[in-house]
């Protein structure tokens, strides 16, 4: 009997070591993954909230809500994912806010969409967006962000559309840009960027869209931007450009807005444009030192709805479409 016992009880301690390893196995995995989204959640709100304090101005009292009667996901502006109830897209967009963005922005690591457009933010582009590792879409067009653009911005290499036109950036195109593969829009418009373009952008085979008139760009067109087959807008106009218009650039067959104006740019316009580029719908090559057939006959060919012509003698006409 004491035997029978004895087994039994060794019996007993060995499934309760079994279960208490396996306990001690389990449970921290589980635990840690509750506390890591209890702890992600706070980051993203700690993360908001300080984007609040830096604004200085918000006269529609956007803000007013950001805080704990609700949860930071139905706060205006902010939008999670379903999952994990993290901060996937700010989109703050004309709503007249004042004040500089918060470098605590990059903390809110499951971001994809920043759209700050249209408001009145102002200082310089913070270096820990570079952080932002699943952004596709920053857009922060039409306010008073100043500096050169972050060069760590392009550790973002999910991003697809980067607008930061109409802004008071400095500096030079960071040629970090040529890591950005996803990229299709390069809207860098209405800056004072010095410069040349980086031939790099070439290798961006993704690109649809490059905008950069109205900076202080030097240099020449590179002869790789003609390899950008998907390419349906090209402006560089009232820049400082230089050289000739690479000829492969009238081959893009995808072209809908062609604009060169206000530069420095000599050479020979190709013939039959309106074969070369079927879709054009805006081609200004106005106030440079270009020569070549008619416009007006070259471009006879195209059914455009309207075709804007800016000739060299700063003659502006319109073709309308053919009926």
């Amino acid at each position: 009997m004491q035997l029978k016992v004895s087994w039994s009880l060794r019996f007993s301690i060995h499934v309760a070591v079994i279960l208490l390893f396996c306990f001690h196995l389990k449970a921290p995995s589980f635990l840690g993954s509750a506390a890591l989204a209890i702890n992600g959640n706070e980051t993203d709100r700690q993360a908001l909230l300080q984007f609040k304090a830096k604004i200085t101005g918000d006269p529609l009292g956007i803000m007013r809500s950001w805080n704990d009667s609700v949860h930071f996901c139905q706060w205006p502006g902010v939008k999670c994912g379903r999952r994990h109830q993290r901060v996937t897209m700010l989109d703050l967009a004309a709503l007249k806010l004042m004040g500089p963005i918060s470098p605590y922005i990059g903390n809110l690591s499951f971001l994809r969409v920043l759209h700050l457009q249209n408001n009145s933010l102002f200082q310089e582009l913070p270096q820990e967006i570079g952080r932002l590792h699943r952004l596709e879409v920053l857009i922060v067009e039409r306010n008073s962000i100043g500096g050169e653009i972050p060069s760590n911005l392009f550790s973002c290499s999910k991003l697809t559309h980067l607008y930061i036109g109409h802004n008071l950036l400095v500096g030079e195109i960071p040629a970090a840009i040529g890591h950005l593969s996803h990229l299709k829009n390069l809207s860098f418009h209405n800056n004072t960027l010095r410069g040349s373009i980086p031939p790099f952008l070439g290798n961006l085979s993704s690109l649809e869209v490059i905008s950069l008139s109205r900076n202080r760009l030097s240099g020449v067109i590179p002869e790789a931007l003609g390899q950008l087959k998907n390419l349906t807008l090209f402006s560089v106009s009232d820049n400082e450009m230089s050289g000739m218009v690479p000829s492969s650039l009238f081959n893009l067959s995808n072209i809908r807005d062609f604009d060169i104006g206000k530069n420095n740019f000599h050479g020979t316009l190709p013939s039959k444009l309106g074969v070369s580029m079927p879709y054009l719908e805006i081609f200004i090559v106005g106030m440079n030192q270009l020569s070549g057939p008619s416009l007006f006959q070259q471009l006879m060919p195209l059914t455009s709805s309207l075709l804007r012509l800016q000739k060299t003698n700063l003659l502006e006409s319109c073709l309308p479409s053919e009926s």
